[in-house]
């Protein structure tokens, strides 16, 4: 869809839903629609169910976060509509305290999405069935993906093979930061890799 078309689309969407949305953007052959975080069960089930939108796949719902605004999170929709061919964002905006409304409601499919958003950010979502944590371990403390998450300090939870239990130990970073040079992959690094220290020079036997 061209950047026409997708200008239409939001124009159209913007204006069944004034209430709801904030305004919309299309950038990068991408329509992006930003919307009341309170309304987004009103905005899901519009897109889910008008004749012109018909987004009936909900791929993915994720966080950002901007520690220095007041409302630190960004919490990003993305809808697909096999009909239309085409793909459409909602952005809405919370804090730590106010929670968005689920959407399991609408897509069963938002259960794992929420989940996975509460577990690395800390965003609640009210009228979710079973909001706990879905990839880090229990009792852990902390959300992962938050920018002022810090890197040591916290405890994991494994089973060891060795001593056939769970353990508990100090969670530390398996190797040191990397190094970014951005030097072009055609240049080469003018240093030695590791590994590299191991492979045959030229002339030398095998």
């Amino acid at each position: 869809m061209d950047e026409t078309a997708l200008h239409e689309l939001g124009d159209y969407i913007a204006g069944a839903l004034p209430n709801e949305l904030a305004g919309f953007k299309v950038k990068a052959g991408d329509l992006t629609l930003s919307g009341r975080a309170d309304r987004i069960v009103e905005i899901a089930k519009f897109l889910r169910d008008d004749s012109n939108c018909q987004f009936k796949v909900l791929v993915d719902i994720c966080g950002v976060d901007y520690p220095e605004r007041a409302q630190r999170f960004d919490v990003v929709y993305h809808f697909l509509s096999p009909v239309q061919n085409q793909r459409v964002r909602v952005k809405v905006v919370t804090d730590e305290a106010t929670p968005v409304p689920s959407l399991t409601g609408v897509y069963p499919s938002a259960n794992w999405y929420e989940r996975e958003a509460w577990d690395m950010y800390g965003i609640f979502f009210s009228g979710h069935p079973d909001l706990r944590r879905i990839l880090t371990d229990y009792g852990f403390q902390g959300h992962p993906l938050r920018k002022d998450f810090p890197l040591t300090g916290f405890v994991e939870l494994r089973y060891d093979e060795t001593q056939k239990r769970v353990v508990y130990e100090p969670v530390k970073l398996t190797q040191e930061f990397r190094r970014f040079d951005f030097m072009s992959p055609w240049e080469g690094a003018n240093y030695i890799l590791p590994g590299d220290e191991k492979a045959t020079k030229p002339g030398e036997g095998a």
